[in-house]
C-alpha cells in the first residue's frame, strides 16, 4: 500500500496547470506497485472540494483509492510530533493533519506520496516518500 496525500489528488482532481500531469504520472506509476490508499483524514480534506459526500466518494471510487482507518499507535505518535512541533517554535495551528498523515504512514510501514514533504521528512524521517522535493 502506498499513502496518496490530499495535495497529490487534488492537482488530479482540480486538473492543476503546474501539478497534475506529475501527480497523475506518479498515481499511475506507484499503482503498479502499490494499492494506493487513503485514510479519513485525506478524505475530510478532500471534502473540501466537493459538494456532497457521494460525489466524493465516486471520485474516490474511481481513482480507485481504499479508504483504511489510522491505527491508534499512529494517532498517539501525530501528538506527539505535532507537540514536537510546537516545541520547535511551529506557528500553525492547523498542520495537524499532516501529522496524522505522516504518523500512519510511519507506524504502518507504508511509503507516502506526496508534493510537499517538507513536514514529512522532519517529523518522521524514516518515511520512504515519493516527492519531487530532492
Amino acid at each position: 500500500m502506498i499513502l496518496v496525500d490530499t495535495n497529490v489528488l487534488v492537482d488530479i482532481l482540480e486538473d492543476d496547470p503546474k501539478w497534475a500531469e506529475w501527480s497523475l504520472s506518479q498515481m499511475y506509476d506507484q499503482s503498479k506497485i502499490h494499492r494506493p490508499v487513503i485514510n479519513p483524514i485525506i478524505y475530510a480534506e478532500l471534502s473540501l472540494t466537493f459538494s456532497t459526500h457521494e460525489a466524493l466518494d465516486e471520485a474516490i471510487g474511481a481513482m480507485r483509492l481504499e479508504i483504511i482507518d489510522i491505527p491508534r499507535p499512529a494517532l498517539f505518535l501525530a501528538g506527539k510530533a505535532f507537540a514536537q512541533y510546537l516545541r520547535r517554535g511551529g506557528q500553525k495551528q492547523n498542520v495537524l493533519a499532516d501529522f496524522f498523515i505522516g504518523a500512519h504512514a510511519a507506524v504502518s510501514g507504508f511509503p507516502i506520496l506526496t508534493r510537499d514533504s517538507r513536514r514529512y521528512r522532519s517529523y518522521f524521517p524514516a518515511l520512504k516518500i515519493t516527492s519531487p522535493d530532492p
